[in-house]
């Protein structure tokens, strides 16, 4: 099947069977435009389309009228509608899409993208990923692998209208970019590769086709550009003049260069705005051909030299074997270039542009543009001409809305362009067309009604003529009919349509006159206009002006616009000439001219019915941009705005072949770095006109600046006489000087003054405000996102004595959240996988514990039965005791029975001991199995045979708890360095200060020492540096923001100058900005960094009270010796010089001691980061495999959940058919054991028949008879649908009664009399004939259950068989399902062997020697850890000695057979000689053998008897059970009375505590209206004037204690409570202090223990 979409109006999709080549359905798919339709690969018969604001499912069902289309529009809900480029179908049905609103995919929530995704994409596989693109070149690049980021889902088949979003992880990010550090893909599309499983093929939005490996492993390759082309309609081209090349400019911005002979991009470079027109000049201004001119979006006219670039073979790209260099740059206009037109010469170029400007440039010998001036015109300008032929420079301007005009181009150097290049005044001509389209319209359908109207005529004529010819008619008698009057003619009254506005597409001139050709689109296409400038002002004034002169119908184009008309003509190539129509519908019309005219003669367009079309480019978008032939006219090449660029020829195959060889690229010899201009690449910045302008403004503001530097330096001239005059005036004497007040002219005018400077400086702060604030905002903002995410800044602690520093780890924190979420996979990880082998072991193990109960549970019973139907004779009953005679027999033989009953028992336990013949001693299996679980399958994971043992066995979650965990760790021990390091911060800050003092006193020592010599210096104290106090840097002040005000000044100057290359910009003086522009003096925003930002506390250290220096006093105490005793001053000094220097070694000693101990304590740290960093490169290491492993997991995980599900239903339904099994089993059991039961019952009934016979009954056979007879019985109906059942077995029961009765008949006849057995016979007692008739019964009643209960167990026996049939076939499933599942695991493990894991060691790690010597290769080693290694050549010792003691117990074990079966063999012999001694002794007593338990019923009536010893016990035991029970109920009640009474007393106890509280709450209100205000602070609680009440809830205790008595409000250890306050009236309050709100609550609760759990008040 194929499916194509139809265009605008009608949106058909169409299902196509492509092999037969015909329709199979078809349907409007949408109203709207569709953009992407798809078949799904999973679902048969299900299609998906989507595009402008809807998405929508297709189903191929089959109906009663055939097959058919039914397709359901997808719901959006609650998002908003959207268009829907990309998405993806699952293989459940469900389609993920994405939208233009959001697209989530790959990010939390903290990170969500306002971009558009355009593709979502789904890996095949059994885990299905997700792969995306998102929108913004500039911004993106990204390719996305994802798990799941807010898609919306699409259910198909469903009508509700709300979506739901689906969040998605990203799991892997792939930048993609230009190997040359260009701006990010904005990727569009992307498919995989047939021939790789992680290799796609990518699409941007910029022309490229990428090639991108998504494998993510330290293999994967960087992402590489296949091709790159065009993105987007292709502006203009140019043709080399001297080879197959050819120049291209697009909107995307590129500039590139192709060999259309080879189809090999040689160059390609981009610029700051969209290409808009471009030319390749000759060879007459250029002998090498390699000059380019370009115009842009931006108004930039650009001037380039295409080279050959030289060979770099350590780069690999698409950049091509040409380059491009900037020969000059200038920015003429504002908008952008429309046009460029050179003269014949190329000395003159001419500019238009979509500002209404054309500038005008002379070109000199080097082809420097050299500018002239700019005219303004009153439309912009769509398409410039120089008139040809002509010795006035006259141009051509096509503007927009019908206006063409022509212009007189100045002469270079006519134009004063010393302060301007405007040009004002310019000979000027203007012409706006009229539409005539309407009027030739009208024409046109007069000419046919007139022509119709005299067809008619003629018709008429020729019918009346052939009439009179044959008599019809006589011309005299019948005269011509006179003609009707004519129809009225519908477009009279009827207003010509005039358009209101026109869009010409090309115009040029067509000779040399004033006349020129035009070609429009919309109403008045399809025509070509031929107009003509006015020549007067009468003409311009006329009503006809500015309609054409002539014009001419093209005809087969349906009104299609022409946009431009190229002219060929002959040359080698093609011998004729050629018009070629650009046409908007993507046509190439080549049209053939009746005559061949020469280049210098006018185009004329009478004949224009030869022509063929070439249907090229997209009949929508692709409007021609324009036609030109190669140098040679071999080559034709055209351009559109799809984007598209074709190259035709009109060479013959076998010419072609020699024409396809590859351009010759111009040298680059002379073109140097030197030459390369700097670009323009801001769109914003000064044409050369606003830069002469800017210069200008510039040139007068320095002027005025003089002016106003002059005015200053006289005002300061004047301030220094003034301060001269003062002076002055302070030297003459007191009563001739000038008060200060005499000076001041005009005193208000320095009021004045300064309340105007302070209103200015209110206006600037209040112009300023909302950049402030918008600046604080945006600061706030960029702490948010960067630095409030970090746990610790970068912060680094310097020694003091040496260079030697250590620094911070820069980490950030844990996300919110993570520990619930790792609680959360920890649990997932537990419960994955479905049940583990241990559980399945202990299932199966309580399985058979299970089944062995019930099989012990049925041996119970029968033991229990017997024993029960065997109770101790003997014992009395309440009418008196059994018969004597009868208990002694009973008596003797319940003992006999008793013994054989002990002795079947002891053989049943010793046949249960026994072993079978497969026995294996539990101890030994249990030490096999541990063996086996213990002793390691050493095999490589990568060996065929190794099988992935289950607790090695891992999944995502497990995974994921794995780099969890490990993140963890990293974060936690780069905390815990943090904090470590931040303290030694504080501890150097306190250090630093406490050398200070110590300088400060040694300051003051240094002071008192009169020996210099002896003067110790300290060493100097080293200042903290930035990057010690990161803090500081959130800090700013003004002298900080006057700073950076100027290097933003200087930077903006140096922005400026590089704007032009005419125009230099000078910035503002930093020091004219006033105080009011920096506000206040320091500025310190909120910060979240080191020092009190931190999450961590600066300890507080006390001061050293040990280093206070008693110098002070010991100087006072000296002085004072001095003045007493001055002969005994210099034996003072002399120890006051002492004690100096003494304590200037104290000093330096204390101050050595306190660097050297904060620099050891720094080293140490330096040394302990040292390690650190060592494990957390490891960690990262490790952190990097897990993450690979996972994904590769993320790609199991789908298939290996299906498959333990599948092992875990299996077994599931395993252990329910075996518990259906055992149930059966035991149904079964107890179903052999009651037809045991009726067997026996039946032969008791036989042995009772007997025994009530006795011995020599001369009514024995006639009785018997009579007892085994068969008779005809009616069974009981069970249902009434069932008679004829019950029918067909009475008659069968009385057929076999018949048979029975003649068989006895015949038997009787032989010789003996019958008799009747239906009544008693006379002479034989009655009683004996009605035994013998109610055994019968209860014998055929019993025979009756016999055989349903066999047929009962004859059925269960089958659904037994059959239950242990489907046991055997769910084994094998469940057996192929776990070796599936065991295969998925090798199959996984074999994925994850192919990851690479770096494992860092040491030489002396390595010990794999190839002849003593490292080799080189040690990809056949093995890495083990050191205490596997260790435990390896331990378990060889281990092994040995087990080895040994298994040989001396195999030896114990076979002397211990020898030995048991020489006792089995002395047990047998003696066995059968008991037997026959047993034989002996039962000929001796009965002289024949015979069955002991058949004698022991022989004696007596034993069923009788014990039926009535079991009543007796049985009512003996219930009158002992009727007494516990009423002494039992006794004691209830005694317990509810002392209940009663107990809550009697709590009850009274409740009534005196409320007492009391009410009287305590009275004081409580009259000390507080007394206390007043006393109380204030803090600490305090508001109290109701009314009473409180204390109510207690959630009283839970730990578990419940009925023998103690207790309250309900006394707590106890473990028990959990709160007390509740309730204060009625909050609107009164008193306050309270807190220890008297605890005097009070004691009262209360001062029985609680201090063990209770906890204890809350809450207060209402």
């Amino acid at each position: 099947m194929l499916a194509s979409l139809g265009g605008k109006p009608d949106y058909m999709l169409t299902i196509w069977n492509w092999r037969h080549e015909h329709i199979t359905l078809r349907c409007k798919a949408f109203s709207q435009e569709i953009f992407r339709v798809s078949f799904s690969n999973d679902l048969e018969g299900i299609l998906t389309t989507a595009g402008q604001g809807h998405i929508r499912f297709w189903k191929m069902a089959r109906t009663f009228t055939g097959l058919k289309l039914q397709g359901e529009i997808g719901r959006f809900g609650k998002t908003e509608l959207s268009d829907i480029e990309g998405y993806v179908e699952l293989p459940d049905g469900k389609v993920l899409s994405g939208c233009e609103q959001h697209a989530t995919v790959g990010r939390r929530s903290d990170q969500s993208s306002d971009w558009p995704q355009r593709q979502a994409t789904l890996s095949r596989g059994p885990n299905p990923t997700v792969y995306h693109g998102r929108g913004r070149t500039s911004d993106c690049g990204c390719r996305r692998l994802c798990e799941g980021v807010g898609l919306r889902v699409h259910r198909p088949g469903r009508g509700g209208g709300g979506g739901r979003g689906v969040e998605m992880d990203s799991m892997n990010e792939l930048l993609v970019r230009d190997e040359n550090g260009g701006s990010h893909a904005m990727l569009k599309w992307m498919i995989k590769a047939p021939d790789g499983d992680s290799l796609w093929y990518a699409q941007d939005a910029d022309g490229g086709i990428w090639k991108l490996d998504l494998t993510f492993s330290h293999t994967t390759k960087p992402p590489e550009k296949m091709f790159s082309f065009h993105a987007g309609a292709i502006s203009g081209i140019g043709m080399s003049p001297l080879t197959d090349l050819v120049v291209t400019a697009g909107v995307d911005r590129t500039v590139r260069v192709y060999d259309y002979v080879t189809k090999h991009q040689l160059c390609v470079q981009k610029f700051a705005a969209a290409g808009t027109c471009i030319q390749w000049l000759p060879n007459s201004v250029d002998p090498k051909g390699s000059t380019i001119i370009a115009g842009f979006g931006d108004g930039v006219v650009r001037v380039l030299k295409v080279t050959k670039r030289e060979l770099d073979l350590s780069r690999k790209s698409l950049m091509g074997s040409a380059s491009f260099t900037l020969s000059q740059v200038l920015k003429p206009h504002n908008g952008s270039v429309t046009a460029l037109e050179f003269n014949t010469d190329y000395t003159y170029l001419v500019s238009g542009s979509s500002d209404k400007t054309v500038f005008f440039f002379s070109v000199d010998e080097e082809f420097k543009l050299n500018p002239i001036g700019y005219f303004t015109l009153l439309c912009s300008v769509q398409q410039l001409q120089l008139k040809p032929n002509s010795y006035e420079r006259r141009v051509l301007v096509v503007g927009d809305n019908g206006q063409v005009s022509e212009l007189t181009a100045p002469e270079p150097g006519s134009v004063d362009s010393s302060k301007t290049f405007q040009i004002d005044r310019i000979e000027t001509r203007d012409f706006r067309f009229r539409s005539i389209k309407d009027h030739l319209r009208r024409e046109e359908r007069r000419k046919i009604r007139e022509k119709a109207r005299e067809e008619r005529r003629e018709k008429k004529k020729k019918e009346r003529q052939k009439k009179i010819e044959r008599g019809l008619i006589d011309p005299e008698k019948e005269p011509e009919e006179p003609e009707s009057e004519e129809e009225p003619d519908p477009d009279e009254g009827v207003p010509l349509f005039i358009p209101e506005t026109y869009h010409i597409n090309t115009g040029f001139y067509s000779g040399d006159g004033d006349k020129f050709w035009l070609s429009l689109s919309g109403f008045d296409a399809g025509f070509l206009y031929e107009c003509e400038f006015a020549q007067s002002e009468a003409d311009e004034m006329s009503q006809s002006y500015g309609e054409p002169l002539k014009w001419v119908e093209v005809p087969g184009i349906n009104e299609t616009a022409i946009s431009f008309i190229y002219k060929w003509y002959a040359n080698a190539a093609s011998n004729s000439n050629m018009l070629f129509f650009g046409m908007e519908d993507g046509k190439i019309r080549i049209q053939l001219p009746s005559s061949s005219p020469s280049p210098d003669d006018p185009v004329e367009f009478d004949d224009l019915d030869k022509y063929w079309v070439l249907p090229m480019h997209d009949s929508e978008s692709g409007v021609l941009s324009m036609i030109k032939p190669s140098l040679n006219g071999k080559f034709l090449v055209s351009a559109g705005r799809d984007g598209n660029l074709y190259v035709f020829t009109f060479l013959p195959p076998d010419e072609l072949e020699e024409a396809m060889a590859p351009a010759k690229l111009p040298s680059p010899r002379g073109i140097t770095d030197d030459s390369q201009m700097e670009d323009i690449e801001d769109p914003k910045a000064y044409s050369i006109e606003d830069a002469k302008q800017k210069a200008e403004q510039d040139r007068l503001l320095k002027l005025a600046e003089e002016k106003k530097n002059g005015l200053k330096k006289k005002i300061q001239e004047m301030r220094r006489q003034f301060k001269k005059l003062l002076l002055k005036n302070g030297e003459i004497v007191p009563h001739l000087q000038l008060d200060r007040k005499e000076f001041e002219l005009d005193p208000q005018s320095k009021i004045m003054l300064s309340n105007e400077t302070l209103g200015r400086m209110d206006m600037a702060k209040t112009e300023y405000a909302w950049d402030s604030e918008k600046q604080s905002l945006a600061l706030k903002k960029l702490e948010t996102q960067f630095k409030s995410k970090l746990d610790c800044d970068s912060l680094v602690v310097k020694c003091i004595a040496s260079e030697f520093e250590v620094g911070s780890f820069r980490c950030e924190k844990l996300p919110e959240g993570f520990g619930n979420k790792k609680l959360d996979l920890m649990n997932k990880a537990s419960k994955a996988g479905g049940l583990t082998g241990a559980a399945r072991q202990l299932a199966s193990q309580q399985n058979a514990e299970r089944e062995a109960a019930a099989s012990q549970d049925q041996r119970d019973e029968e033991v229990s039965g017997g024993v029960a139907t065997t109770t101790k004779v003997g014992t009395e009953d309440k009418s008196g005791k059994v018969d004597e005679k009868a208990a002694k027999a009973l008596g003797k033989m319940e003992k006999q029975r008793q013994k054989r009953l002990a002795r079947q028992k002891q053989w049943e336990e010793l046949y249960q001991e026994k072993p079978s013949d497969d026995f294996e001693d539990p101890r030994d299996v249990a030490e096999i199995k541990y063996a086996l679980e213990n002793m390691g399958d050493f095999k490589l994971k990568t060996a065929a045979n190794y099988v992935v043992p289950e607790h090695l066995r891992v999944n995502t979650a497990r995974k994921l708890v794995q780099l969890l965990l490990l993140q963890e760790n990293m974060y936690s021990r780069k905390r815990t360095f943090n904090e470590r390091l931040l303290s030694l911060k504080f501890k150097k800050s306190e250090v630093l200060s406490e050398i200070d003092q110590l300088n400060a006193q040694l300051e003051t020592v240094h002071a008192s020492l009169k020996d210099i010599d002896k003067i110790k210096r300290a060493p100097e104290r080293p200042p903290l540096i930035d990057p010690e106090t990161p803090e500081e840097i959130y800090h700013y002040n003004r002298d900080k923001l006057i700073k950076f005000q100027k290097e933003k000044a200087a930077n903006d100057k140096s922005m400026a100058m590089a704007v032009a290359t005419t125009f230099t910009a000078q910035g503002l003086e930093t020091d004219q900005v006033g105080d009011s522009l920096l506000g206040a003096s320091s500025i310190k925003p909120s910060s979240a960094g080191l020092g009190d930002g931190t999450g961590y506390k600066r300890p507080t250290v006390a001061p050293d009270t040990n280093t206070i220096p008693r110098l002070a006093l010991e100087d006072t105490l000296l002085e004072g010796e001095e003045e007493n005793n001055s002969d005994r001053q210099d034996s003072f000094s002399s120890i006051r010089q002492r004690r100096l220097l003494n304590e200037q070694e104290k000093i330096l000693k204390r101050i050595n001691r306190l660097t050297e101990k904060f620099d050891d304590q720094v080293m140490k740290l330096r040394a302990e980061k040292f390690n650190l960093q060592v494990d957390l490169k490891r960690a990262d290491l490790r952190n990097t495999t897990l993450f690979e492993e996972f994904v590769k997991l993320k790609e199991f995980e789908k298939r290996e959940n299906l498959l333990a599900s599948k092992v875990n239903d299996k077994f599931d339904e395993k252990i329910k058919m075996e518990e259906k099994v055992a149930d059966s089993k035991s149904k079964v059991e107890a179903k052999r054991m009651e037809i045991e039961g009726l067997e026996e019952k039946q032969k008791s009934l036989l042995e009772e028949f007997k025994a009530n016979l006795g011995e020599n009954n001369k009514w024995e056979e006639f009785l018997t008879k009579v007892f085994k007879k068969k008779i005809k019985r009616a069974k009981k109906k069970e249902r009434t649908g069932d008679a004829d059942e019950d029918d067909e077995e009475e008659d069968e029961s009385s057929d076999e009664s018949d048979s029975d009765d003649d068989d006895f008949d015949d038997e009787d006849e032989e010789g003996r009399e019958v008799l009747d057995d239906s009544v008693c016979p006379p002479g034989c007692e009655q009683e004996l004939y009605d035994m013998a008739c109610r055994l019968r019964e209860m014998r055929l009643d019993n025979e009756e259950a016999l055989a349903e209960e066999k047929k009962t167990f004859e059925m269960m026996k089958k659904d037994s068989d059959a239950m242990l049939k489907k046991t055997k076939v769910i084994d094998h499933s469940l057996a192929a399902a776990e070796k599936d599942l065991e295969d998925f695991q090798v199959e996984k493990q074999g994925k994850l062997n192919q990851l690479l894991i770096i494992v860092v060691l040491k030489m002396h790690q390595i010990e794999y020697l190839v002849s003593n010597v490292l080799p080189n290769d040690l990809s056949e080693a093995l890495v083990f850890e050191q205490k596997g290694l260790v435990r390896l050549q331990e378990r060889i010792v281990e092994l040995i000695d087990e080895k040994a003691q298994q040989t001396r117990k195999q030896k114990d074990n076979k002397l211990q057979n020898v030995q048991l079966k020489k006792g089995r063999k002395m047990l047998s012999s003696k066995i059968q000689e008991l037997s026959s001694e047993c034989d002996q002794m039962m000929l001796l007593k009965f002289g024949r053998t015979v069955d002991l338990e058949r004698l022991e019923m022989v004696t007596v009536n034993r069923l009788l008897e014990e039926l009535k010893e079991r009543y007796r016990q049985t009512e003996v035991f219930c009158d002992r059970e009727i007494a516990q029970w009423e002494a039992a109920i006794q004691q209830q009640k005694e317990n509810i009375t002392m209940l009663t009474r107990d809550n009697t007393r709590r009850i009274n106890q409740m009534t005196m505590l409320l007492g009391e509280q009410k009287v305590i709450e009275e004081n409580l209100n009259s000390k507080q209206k007394k206390l007043g205000g006393e109380y204030e602070g803090k600490r305090r609680l508001m109290f109701a004037k009314e009473s409180v009440s204390f109510n207690w809830c959630n009283f839970s205790p730990k578990k419940s204690r009925p023998s103690r008595r207790r309250s309900p409000f006394s707590p106890a250890k473990g028990d959990t409570f709160s007390l509740r306050l309730s204060l009625p009236c909050p609107s009164t309050r008193h306050e309270m202090p807190e220890h008297q709100l605890e005097t009070f609550l004691n009262i209360y609760y001062h029985r609680v223990p201090s063990a209770c759990t906890y204890m809350y008040i809450c207060i209402n």
